[in-house]
């Protein structure tokens, strides 16, 4: 397929879907377009109350509940609550450039709620998921690099930026890693990546660098697609006729904007010995382990 619009999207009915992040940005908007299709979508929010009020904009069946990424316990409540199945898994939610934060479990931010998080909820839910799991990217990965003896920016000096590329490198890596495991346990689930282009999202925290946040939200404006537009590589990898593994984005310059397709990936993204290793890595900090086991076979 050259072009891939909403449009393109088949019928949905009778499967759920759970969106992290999906009161905003693109998850919000990828959200609508599933539910506009028949899906079932569980907008999976850290605020129930935004959560609601995207909802009220979309139609079909739509259910809020609330988890927060940043917390391993909210993950753990969320996987054990929703105990129906789920067909797709888009882990969509992050946060990118804030001032040194943690979370709960006293991880870096954007590390934590960017990758941590959803490798926990991947592997929580997995027993019940029938057919995909696709995360969210960034082109920022291609800057990025796994820094195993600092992960969490305890020893070096923080940077916001190095800390995103890394999380986002993360996501990759962790998707090549979880379609090797589903294939060696004969699943039938597959495991894809996308990314957005550059999309006027809310997605960067500041909290009081306000000459910088008005700079790049201007640089945004000029270079930026709509939501939807954004959404189109995440629906492309929820939908298409993929092979695992797969990584979408914009076909556009620069993969900056325009109709999805397959895209590459940087050389340290397909290092398949540092993927084995983050996920021994990060098994140990959330505590969450692949549920071979647990796994439907094809």
């Amino acid at each position: 397929m050259t072009t891939f619009t909403a449009s393109d999207i088949p019928s949905m009915t009778g499967r759920t879907v759970v969106v992290t992040g999906a009161n905003s940005g693109i998850g919000r908007a990828a959200a609508r377009s599933l539910a506009a299709r028949g899906a079932r979508v569980v907008l999976a929010v850290r605020s129930v109350e935004k959560g609601r009020e995207a909802a009220a904009e979309m139609t079909g069946d739509v259910e809020v509940r609330q988890l927060d990424l940043a917390d391993l316990s909210s993950v753990r409540a969320f996987a054990a609550d929703l105990t129906e199945p789920v067909d797709i898994l888009i882990n969509n939610a992050g946060v990118m450039f804030p001032p040194p934060t943690r979370t709960a479990d006293g991880f870096e931010l954007q590390f934590g709620t960017n990758h941590l998080g959803h490798f926990a909820l991947t592997n929580l839910l997995l027993p019940r998921i029938r057919e995909r799991v696709v995360t969210v990217s960034s082109n920022g990965h291609k800057a990025g690099s796994i820094d195993f003896d600092d992960l969490n920016w305890e020893r070096r000096p923080y940077r916001a930026m190095g800390a995103y590329a890394q999380s986002k490198l993360a996501n990759l890596l962790f998707t090549s890693e979880l379609q090797r495991r589903l294939t060696q346990a004969g699943s039938p689930v597959i495991a894809t990546a996308a990314h957005p282009g550059v999309a006027a999202t809310n997605l960067v925290r500041f909290d009081g660098r306000q000459r910088v946040r008005r700079l790049i939200q201007r640089a945004v404006a000029l270079l930026a697609q709509t939501d939807d537009a954004g959404a189109l590589p995440t629906l492309y990898a929820t939908v298409a006729r993929i092979p695992g593994d797969s990584y979408a984005g914009p076909s556009g310059f620069l993969e900056g904007r325009g109709a999805p397709k397959l895209v590459g990936r940087s050389a340290r993204a397909q290092d398949t010995e540092v993927a084995r290793r983050l996920w021994e890595v990060s098994e140990g900090l959330t505590g969450v382990a692949f549920p071979r086991h647990s796994l439907r076979s094809a």
